[in-house]
């Protein structure tokens, strides 16, 4: 079921969400100052890429205060934005009855781009 989610997701726009994620990613790489957040968003990108059977868990393994600067960041330059036009996605889908399963997948995003630091993706 999650392959055919992520099928549909794909060819529904998630292609080209991703594909963006990772142009902007490789632009923050590079520089050496923007590489933490490139790596932020090649991780988002690849969850972007197939959201269905992955979960999104917080690393145990603190980065301290890097990790609380950073996210901060991250929020204002673009991340609150971002997880903004994945909540109003997720809101348009929750309407439909079929659009549930993809409105959950963007509730998902919301989570990780809102503060990506300090969080991991895993086999759900």
């Amino acid at each position: 079921m999650n392959a055919i989610g992520n099928l549909i997701w794909l060819i529904a726009g998630g292609f080209f969400s991703a594909l963006g994620y990772f142009i902007v990613g490789f632009v923050f790489c590079v520089t050496i100052i923007g590489i933490p957040f490139g790596i932020q968003c090649f991780k988002i990108g690849m969850l972007v890429l197939m959201p269905f059977g992955k979960k999104i868990v917080t690393t145990s393994s603190s980065g301290g205060c890097l990790t609380l600067l950073f996210n901060l960041i991250w929020i204002v330059t673009g991340g609150l934005y971002t997880a903004c036009i994945h909540l109003i996605f997720a809101f348009l889908l929750f309407i439909t009855i079929i659009g549930i399963p993809f409105g959950r997948q963007h509730l998902k995003l919301v989570e990780l781009t809102l503060a990506p630091f300090g969080k991991t993706i895993v086999d759900a």
